[in-house]
């Protein structure tokens, strides 16, 4: 098993994406995205041992942890930025993890070649307006009216603050407890780098273009009906858990599994969600192929 490393490329746009492999290239690979605030560290509790069964490639999206800005953030651009990463590293045939800001990046790889989705590992991704609760009221205001105003009252969460609620608003005071305020503590320092906090805005008002794209996400899903695995915090305080039932119509064969987590669940229940991800990856395997035993020697005439 080869450790997990850490490397850096430059994109054809001159930018910096740092990212991070572990296993071996032989294995199926695995793309895992992050979202919101998170970086390629947020997989550091399930890279071992999903590094036994597969090629795990985790970059931190581009204005994120130590990955460069982009001079003009978008998700489309992200999806090229992630594209270009797996077309140096060789990757073809690739298993999805989608979540949060993630999932419009895991999406534009998907809808351009749907032939090599091995499957998708679904953790708090939106894909339907379900997922948007009364808390997207003001950014959805933004989106119809791209007002100063509502710019202001859309992004009033890129605070400190607002970064610390990713992990624990709405989580029970006990699961709560289990995550370390270095994490946030991480994240806010690298929103307030240069250029960093205007990536941040940049995706909530692109965001919304992504939502217009739902209708072709779900005839995506129900046309390639991708093998898929949910993972699903109950506690999220930002995407509905009535969200879960929109993906279980697009995907009627998807295994879903419903945590006492919060919206970042992998910081909580990690061992769990990596047995369910070794199973999936285990059984998405074709069986290995026996072979026929000799024939028995035919007796001389």
């Amino acid at each position: 098993m080869r450790p997990a490393t850490r490397q850096r490329i430059r994109l054809s746009g001159g930018t910096e994406l740092s990212f991070i492999t572990a296993g071996d290239a032989s294995k199926p690979a695995v793309l895992l995205l992050h979202g919101f605030p998170n970086a390629a560290r947020m997989f550091r509790k399930v890279m071992v041992e999903l590094s036994e069964v597969a090629y795990l490639v985790a970059p931190d999206l581009p204005g994120f942890g130590e990955s460069d800005a982009l001079p003009t953030a978008s998700f489309p651009a992200f999806g090229a930025a992630i594209s270009e990463l797996l077309e140096k590293l060789a990757i073809g045939a690739r298993y999805i993890y989608l979540h949060d800001f993630g999932a419009p990046v895991g999406f534009h790889i998907a809808l351009q070649a749907p032939e090599k989705v091995l499957g998708l590992i679904i953790q708090n991704a939106n894909a339907h307006r379900t997922g948007h609760g009364p808390g997207w009221a003001a950014t959805q205001a933004y989106w119809a009216q791209p007002t100063a105003k509502n710019e202001a009252e859309a992004t009033a969460h890129l605070t400190f603050e607002g970064t610390r609620d990713q992990y624990i608003a709405n989580v029970p005071s006990d699961v709560a407890a289990q995550i370390s305020d270095e994490e946030w503590k991480e994240d806010w320092r690298v929103m307030c780098l240069p250029g960093r906090m205007e990536t941040q805005r940049a995706l909530i008002a692109d965001y919304g273009r992504y939502v217009a794209r739902f209708d072709d996400i779900t005839n995506y899903l129900e046309r390639w009906q991708p093998r898929s695995l949910m993972l699903w915090g109950r506690h999220d305080a930002f995407f509905d858990i009535a969200e879960v039932e929109s993906w279980l119509r697009d995907l009627p064969r998807m295994e879903a599994h419903i945590f006492d987590a919060g919206h970042l669940l992998l910081e909580t229940h990690s061992a769990e969600a990596a047995s369910l991800i070794l199973d999936f990856i285990a059984s998405s395997r074709p069986p290995a192929r026996r072979q026929s035993p000799p024939s028995p020697p035919v007796a001389p005439p």
